[in-house]
C-alpha cells in the first residue's frame, strides 16, 4: 500500500458534502465513510457494542488501513490481522432520548461511534470532530429537555379547567411522567400528556 499523505486526506475531504446546523457545517457519517473508502479502499471499520443495559447503549469503533489474512502454518487455518490503526471512536445513546432513539438508539449509537473514529482519522474534520448526526441528536435532546412555554402551560391549564377534569386525575397523569404540576412539563412529554387528557374527554 502506498504511503498516504495529509494532502491525500485533504483531497478526499474536499469531496465531502456538509450539512448546516445553526450556521455551522458538519459532515454526515456516510460522507466520512465515502472519503475513507477513497483513500483506503481495503480499509476496515470495526464496531463493538461495549454495553447495552437499562436503555443505555455504548459503542466503540476502530478504523484500520487494511485487514489481511495471515496463515498460521496449517492449511485453511489462520487469523485476521489489522494493519495501521487510524482512529477510534466511542459513542453513548439513551433509548427514547430523541425521536430516532425511540426505535433505533442502538443503530444510531453505532453510527456515531463510526463517525468519531473516522473523524479521529482525519475525515470530515474541517469544521468539527463531531458528525452531523451526533450534533443534530445532541441539539434535539437539549431542546426536548426544555420546559414548555408559558403559552403552552396556560393553554393546557385552560383545557383542563374547561373540561372539568378533577385534580386527582390531573395529578395522576402528571405523576406518570414525574411531574407534580403543569409548569414542570418538558417539551419531550408535552404532546403525550395532552393526548392523555384528550382520551379522557373522548370517553
Amino acid at each position: 500500500m502506498e504511503k498516504i499523505t495529509f494532502e491525500d486526506i485533504q483531497k478526499a475531504n474536499e469531496t465531502i458534502k456538509t450539512t448546516d446546523i445553526k450556521g455551522k457545517e458538519y459532515a454526515e457519517v456516510n460522507q466520512r465513510i465515502k472519503a475513507f473508502r477513497m483513500i483506503y479502499p481495503e480499509g476496515t471499520i470495526e464496531t463493538e457494542m461495549i454495553s447495552n443495559s437499562d436503555g443505555i447503549c455504548i459503542f466503540k469503533a476502530w478504523a484500520y488501513a487494511k485487514k489481511v489474512w495471515v496463515e498460521d502454518g496449517e492449511e485453511g487455518s489462520g487469523y485476521w490481522k489489522y494493519s495501521q490503526l487510524l482512529g477510534t471512536g466511542t459513542a453513548y445513546e439513551k433509548e427514547g432520548s430523541s425521536f430516532i432513539n425511540k426505535t433505533s438508539y442502538i443503530e444510531n449509537c453505532e453510527t456515531s461511534a463510526v463517525g468519531r473514529a473516522l473523524g479521529m482519522a482525519g475525515f470530515g474534520i474541517d469544521t468539527s470532530i463531531a458528525s452531523f448526526e451526533e450534533v443534530a441528536n445532541a441539539i434535539h435532546q437539549q431542546e426536548e429537555s426544555q420546559l414548555i412555554s408559558k403559552t403552552q402551560e396556560e393553554a393546557l391549564d385552560k383545557a383542563i379547567e374547561n373540561r372539568k377534569i378533577s385534580d386527582e386525575i390531573v395529578l395522576r397523569i402528571l405523576n406518570n411522567y414525574g411531574y407534580s404540576n403543569t409548569s414542570e412539563i418538558k417539551i419531550k412529554d408535552y404532546m403525550n400528556i395532552v393526548n392523555e387528557f384528550q382520551k379522557l374527554v373522548q370517553k
